[in-house]
C-alpha cells in the first residue's frame, strides 16, 4: 500500500521550465519537483546552441518578433510572441543572478565594458543567441540545480515516473508516481500541479532527445481533459551526427551560425539551391533539403564542414562537439562531419494561456509540453529555452496569487487486481513498431495515405497497450509506451486534418500552403467547457492586455 504525501505545488519535470518555476515560487510554499531520472538526464542539460534574447542596441524586440513570426509560417500568435520576446532581457538577468555564466566577448569582458558573446542561428536576422560555449544547457542546469539544493522549501523526488494525474471533481488534486525501484506507486496531493515533462520526440526512430522524451505530460493532460493543439509540427533537427558508434548526438546549429556549410559526398554545396539564406534558413527548410538530397542520391548522410575556420576558434567555441567527434576519429577542424536529420522538438502541445494554465483548474503546463502560440508551424532556433523561462516565471506568479489550500481526501493506488507480467517482450516489440512507423509514415515528408495507415496501426497498438495496462503491474517502459502511443495518435490526427503544407508539416499530396492559417485543436472526450480557458474551443486562448 502506498503512502500519501502532501505539497502545495507539485512540479513534474526537472528541466529548465520545472527548476526555474520552483525557484520563483514563494519560499513559504512546500514544493515537490519530480525528476524521471537524474537531473542531468533531460533535454535541457544537453541543449548546445543557446537562448535567443534581445541584448544589444543593434537588435530590437521588433526584429526578434518579426523573425519569429516569419519562421512560424503564419501560425504564430503575435501576442504570445510579443509577450515572450519582451521578457528576454529580464530572463537573462535572472539567470545571471542564479549563477549561470554565459560567454562574454573576449574584447569586451572587463567590468566596465562587459558584453555577452552572441551568435546567430537559422531564421535570425541578428546575432542574439546567448550561450556558454556549446554547453549552454549544462551551464543552466547546473546553475539552477545548485540553487534548488539551497532551497529549504523544495524537495527533489529523483527517479520517479508519472503514472497519472489525480482529479477531484473538475480540479487537479495531485498525481500518482511510480517509485524509483518500480515496487510501489506513491500518491501525492497538491493544490497545483505543473507539467514540465518535455516533448515527445521519442516517438521517432531517430531523435536527438534523451530517452525520457516520451510525451508523458501531454498524454496525462489529455486524459485529464485538456485540449491539445498543433501536434503535427514535429521539428527535425537538420544535423545529427551520423556514425555507427554514436547514439543521437546533436551537432549544434551554432556551427552553421559561425559559417559551417553543408555538402554532398562529392563536396558540392546544396543549400543555396533551396533557399537564398543557405545554411541559415529555418530548420524545416534545411531538414527537408537534406532529406531530399539523401533520397535523391540514395545517400546515408550529408556533410557539415567548418574546417575553413581557424582551429583555435572551433575548439574554443565548440568544445563539446569537437571532443565528441574526436572520440569517433573525426577532427572537425580538418574533416567534414557526417550528419542526418533527426526528430528534435515538439512544437505543439497542451493548450495553455499566458500563465501556463490549462482547461483543468489547478493544472499548469510549461516548456515543450505546452502550446503557447509562440512557435507556430516552426520553432525558430533557440526560442525554446526563452519560452521555458518566460512561462515558468509567469506561471509561478499566477500560482502564488491564486493558490488556495484544499484538504482533498485522496485514495492510495490500488493494484490488488493485477499481476506481474510474463510478456515484457510484447512491450519491446510495440516500442520498436511505433517508432519505426512514425519515422516511415509521419516523418519529414508525409502523404495522406501514409497518415491513414499510421492511424490504423497506432489504434491497434493503443488497444494492446490498454489491455496490458489493465492486467499487469505497471513498469516505466509500459507507462512511456502508453503515453507515447496516445501522443503519436494525436500527432497523426492533427496531421491528417491539415490538408496543406505549412512550416514543419509537409504533405506531398497537398504541397501548397493554404491562404488561411488555422490551429489544429483537438478536444478530449472529457472536456469541460465550464472550467475551460476563455475563447472558442477550436482556438488558442486570447492573451490579457
Amino acid at each position: 500500500m502506498s503512502t500519501i504525501h502532501r505539497y502545495d505545488v507539485l512540479i513534474i519535470g526537472s528541466g529548465a521550465a520545472g527548476l526555474s518555476l520552483a525557484l520563483q515560487l514563494p519560499s513559504a510554499m512546500k514544493v515537490g519537483v519530480v525528476s524521471k531520472s537524474q537531473l542531468a538526464a533531460g533535454s535541457t542539460f544537453w541543449a548546445q546552441g543557446g537562448m535567443a534574447a534581445v541584448l544589444h542596441d543593434r537588435d530590437s524586440v521588433e526584429a526578434h518578433v518579426a523573425d519569429t513570426l516569419s519562421a512560424g509560417a503564419g501560425l504564430c500568435h503575435e501576442p504570445a510572441v510579443n509577450f515572450t520576446v519582451k521578457r528576454s532581457r529580464q530572463v537573462v538577468d535572472w539567470l545571471v543572478s542564479q549563477g549561470v555564466n554565459f560567454d562574454l566577448r573576449e574584447d569586451r569582458a572587463d567590468a566596465e565594458f562587459r558584453e555577452f558573446h552572441l551568435t546567430t542561428e537559422g531564421g535570425h536576422s541578428h546575432r542574439r543567441v546567448i550561450h556558454a560555449a556549446d554547453q549552454t544547457g549544462r551551464a543552466i542546469s547546473e546553475g539552477l540545480a545548485t540553487r534548488i539544493a539551497e532551497a529549504n522549501n523544495i524537495s527533489l523526488l529523483i527517479d520517479q515516473c508519472l503514472v497519472d494525474l489525480i482529479k477531484s471533481g473538475s480540479r487537479v488534486a495531485g498525481a500518482h508516481l511510480l517509485s524509483a525501484d518500480g515496487s510501489s506507486v506513491e500518491t501525492l496531493h497538491a493544490d497545483a500541479v505543473v507539467l514540465a515533462t518535455g516533448g515527445a520526440s521519442k516517438a521517432y526512430r531517430y531523435t536527438t532527445n534523451p530517452d525520457g522524451a516520451s510525451g508523458d505530460g501531454i498524454a496525462a493532460a489529455w486524459r485529464a481533459g485538456c485540449r491539445v493543439a498543433n501536434l503535427e509540427f514535429n521539428q527535425f533537427h537538420p544535423t545529427c551526427l551520423f556514425h555507427p558508434d554514436s547514439r543521437s548526438f546533436l551537432i549544434t546549429e551554432a556551427l552553421r551560425g559561425e559559417g559551417a556549410t553543408l555538402h554532398l559526398s562529392n563536396g558540392e554545396r546544396f543549400m543555396p539551391g533551396f533557399d537564398q539564406r543557405g545554411e541559415l534558413a529555418p530548420r524545416d527548410i534545411v531538414a527537408r533539403a537534406i532529406d531530399h538530397e539523401m533520397k535523391r542520391l540514395g545517400a546515408e548522410c550529408v556533410y557539415l564542414d567548418i574546417s575553413h575556420r581557424p582551429a583555435d576558434f572551433v575548439m574554443r567555441h565548440f568544445p563539446q562537439t569537437y571532443e565528441r567527434c574526436l572520440e569517433l576519429g573525426i577532427n572537425i577542424t580538418q574533416h567534414r562531419i557526417p550528419v542526418v536529420p533527426a526528430a528534435h522538438y515538439t512544437c505543439g502541445g497542451v493548450l495553455v494561456d499566458q500563465f501556463g494554465a490549462t482547461d483543468v483548474p489547478g493544472l499548469y503546463v510549461v516548456g515543450e509540453s505546452a502550446c503557447t502560440g509562440l512557435h507556430g508551424a516552426n520553432r525558430m532556433a533557440s526560442n525554446s529555452l526563452l519560452e521555458c523561462f518566460v512561462y515558468a516565471q509567469s506561471a509561478a506568479g499566477h500560482i502564488a496569487e491564486s493558490l488556495v489550500a484544499r484538504q482533498t481526501a485522496l485514495s492510495p493506488w490500488d493494484d490488488s487486481r493485477v499481476r506481474n507480467s510474463d510478456e515484457e517482450v510484447v512491450i519491446q516489440h510495440n516500442w520498436q513498431e511505433l517508432r519505426r512507423l512514425m519515422w516511415d509514415y509521419v516523418g519529414i515528408v508525409r502523404t495522406s495515405r501514409r497518415l491513414e495507415q499510421a492511424a490504423r496501426r497506432i489504434s491497434l497498438l493503443e488497444s494492446e497497450v490498454a489491455g496490458y495496462y489493465a492486467r499487469f503491474q505497471i513498469t516505466r517502459p509500459l507507462l512511456e509506451l502508453r503515453n507515447l502511443a496516445r501522443v503519436a495518435s494525436l500527432m497523426v490526427e492533427c496531421a491528417a486534418g491539415r490538408t496543406e503544407s505549412r512550416g514543419l508539416h509537409f504533405n506531398s499530396d497537398h504541397p501548397q500552403q493554404s491562404s488561411q492559417a488555422r490551429d489544429s485543436v483537438l478536444i478530449p472526450p472529457n472536456f469541460n467547457s465550464e472550467t475551460a480557458l476563455p475563447g472558442t474551443t477550436d482556438q488558442l486562448p486570447p492573451y490579457q492586455s
